[in-house]
């Protein structure tokens, strides 16, 4: 009867009638959203089928592209006072306005989140790592710089250039770290970044990217410094937790809510800059003596590039479809190549090379 002309678009006035008078039962967040989309075209027109996406939380083109332009208007601190919240409401709304720098996708990750599936990938591998630790520590009653013991790097999981045909170990070295300090850090940043990150973009995502920086990081290694082996979670840490995170924050700025956002960047960065330096000093100039070359931190590096390049764009915009990003192809064709690269390395440079391996 509104759209007689079955135009599919009827006047926000008129809607906002009709619900008051028929007393619709629609989420308010929702109203409030599909209000703001119609103000941000220049009929102020409400079009059916974003109310049926709305209705039924699908997030159509149309209704992203009118998020992206911030023609829209929406009471900025609307989540920040709302009052009522249990524990959990409160940490969800916390890691909305640590990740995401738009009010509108503030708003619709809060409303749309569910506790189901849980942040279970970052969670599963930290404590992977801790359990993996205390066993070989208890082992071998070794707690700090515990790759000087040589049972240690005969582990199965730790990646070495003489067991390179053990393609396993190319992922596994991320369950073995040097110390208790490396552990501790990474640990620290894959849950106070990684459980958020993985909260918001979901378990495929963020698996893929920290895989993706803990792979980069062993071929890199393999490549750029032949002799040496590796452990430690550094190549998806940095992936994930530090140059991707820390890459989204300086893009956007202007519109994230974050409390002392210029002093925790600070802070991580110098904390990254600390754990790099930590890893080239044991690598060349080592406080023991030790059999062979210690771990490499190449990966340390492997791993910012994965995290600035792919993470990026990976982690760019919030619910974006990949497979629409044309830059996500260029850069997946990108890290494909670079993989079959070093695979062809693996296998025959190291024996036209050469190498002496220890």
């Amino acid at each position: 009867q509104l759209d007689p002309e079955n135009t599919g678009f009827i006047g926000v006035e008129t809607f906002a009638s009709l619900v008051h008078s028929h007393e619709l039962p629609l989420d308010p967040a929702k109203l409030d959203m599909l209000v703001a989309l119609a103000q941000g075209n220049d009929e102020g027109q409400v079009c059916y089928q974003e109310l049926v996406d709305l209705i039924s939380s699908k997030r159509s083109s149309s209704f992203k592209r009118a998020i992206a332009n911030g023609q829209r208007a929406l009471p900025r601190d609307v989540l920040l006072d709302e009052t009522g919240l249990g524990i959990y409401k409160r940490f969800v709304r916390y890691v909305a306005y640590e990740i995401l720098p738009c009010e509108m996708d503030r708003r619709w990750y809060f409303y749309q989140h569910r506790t189901c599936p849980p942040p279970v990938f970052m969670a599963a591998v930290t404590l992977t790592q801790i359990i993996v630790f205390l066993c070989y520590g208890a082992r071998l009653n070794k707690w700090v710089l515990q790759t000087y013991h040589p049972e240690y790097m005969k582990s199965p999981l730790v990646y070495h250039p003489g067991h390179r045909a053990r393609a396993w170990r190319f992922l596994t070295y991320m369950f073995m770290h040097v110390g208790l300090e490396q552990l501790g850090f990474n640990a620290l940043l894959q849950l106070m970044i990684g459980v958020p990150l993985e909260m918001v973009h979901g378990i495929l995502r963020i698996s893929f990217l920290y895989l993706a920086g803990v792979l980069a990081g062993s071929l890199t290694v393999s490549i750029t410094d032949m002799r040496a082996p590796l452990v430690g979670g550094s190549g998806g840490v940095y992936a994930l937790s530090c140059s991707a995170h820390l890459a989204n924050v300086v893009m956007n700025w202007a519109g994230m809510r974050c409390p002392y956002k210029l002093l925790r960047m600070v802070l991580a960065l110098v904390c990254m800059s600390s754990e790099v330096g930590r890893a080239v000093w044991l690598r060349f100039s080592p406080p023991l003596p030790a059999s062979g070359p210690q771990p490499s931190f190449m990966a340390h590096l492997a791993g910012a590039i994965v995290g600035i390049s792919m993470g990026l764009t990976i982690l760019r915009s919030y619910e974006e479809s990949l497979q629409d990003q044309c830059g996500w192809w260029v850069l997946l064709l990108s890290y494909g190549t670079f993989l079959l690269f070093a695979v062809f390395w693996n296998i025959f440079a190291y024996d036209l090379l050469g190498a002496q391996i220890p």
